[in-house]
């Protein structure tokens, strides 16, 4: 493995969330940092929207390499940033900030994230895809989609945001009982709909999928949701949002490090905490 010249001062990376604790960041980036030589830790922070500005300026001290983003911050968060990436700039959500010199730069490896998930679940690439959810995970979803051809139907319980998300970033809003269901080859939830709550899903009523469907849900805690259960119930494929949570860490970690770390330590390292079932802090 290749390893870039680094300080020998301990580095360290966060998330900012809110809530943070069901995280399985922290297990993940600490087994990279382990697999990769380097003096660093990770920490979960549970960041409110009022104290995100003074939360992303501590980003900018000597020795901290930068954070990870989730609820609700990812839409809000490009604001207090320096510069933004080109995939970043266009989605209009970054999940990931790169601290250098004192500068700090968003990227969004959510995108590129989620489709390395769906290439190692084989999803259909032909056919409708529809995405669940109007937020950043959402704009991330869309993107990612129309950026390798597929024909994208934004739903969400709000349809007004549905159709502003579609008309910038591509695709077309639907309203979930008109959707053509039957055509939908791929359904990604992208709302939070089902995170730490098993028996809620952003469909109540399942609806009738071509049966090549892929139904990908990137909550991963529960790891098993409603949706989920609602698809395999329906001889479809299923998949939680472990695989993308992997892909995109590894993408951050590497614009943090300059270290490519291979996906399955961070899958092993999932695994592990799944079978503990206690996020560390």
């Amino acid at each position: 493995m290749n390893v870039p010249d680094r300080p020998h001062a301990p580095q360290h990376a966060y998330l900012f969330a809110d809530p943070a604790a069901h995280s399985l960041s922290p297990q993940m980036h600490r087994a990279a940092f382990a697999h990769a030589g380097i003096d660093g830790g990770y920490t979960a922070r549970r960041v409110g929207a009022a104290g995100l500005p003074e939360a992303v300026a501590g980003l900018r001290q000597p020795g901290v390499l930068g954070a990870n983003l989730s609820l609700p911050h990812k839409e809000s968060v490009p604001a207090l940033l320096d510069d933004l990436t080109p995939a970043a700039r266009a989605i209009g959500a970054v999940n990931t900030v790169i601290h250098s010199g004192g500068r700090l730069r968003g990227d969004n490896t959510d995108a590129p994230g989620l489709l390395a998930a769906l290439a190692d679940a084989d999803a259909p690439t032909g056919g409708l895809s529809v995405v669940l959810g109007a937020g950043g995970a959402a704009r991330a979803a869309v993107y990612a989609l129309r950026q390798t051809g597929h024909d994208v139907l934004v739903v969400n319980r709000t349809h007004a945001r549905a159709q502003a998300l579609a008309a910038e970033l591509g695709g077309r809003a639907a309203w979930p009982e008109t959707a053509p269901w039957s055509a939908v080859t791929l359904l990604v939830n992208a709302s939070s709909a089902g995170l730490d709550a098993p028996d809620d899903s952003p469909l109540p009523t399942f609806p009738r999928l071509d049966r090549r469907a892929l139904v990908y849900d990137m909550v991963y805690r529960p790891a098993e949701t409603r949706l989920l259960r609602d698809a395999r119930a329906a001889g479809l494929r299923a998949e939680n949002g472990l695989g993308m949570l992997a892909h995109q860490a590894r993408l951050a970690f590497t614009a943090w490090t300059g270290v490519d770390v291979p996906v399955t330590v961070f899958l092993e390292a999932l695994k592990a905490a799944e079978a503990t079932g206690d996020p560390a802090p």
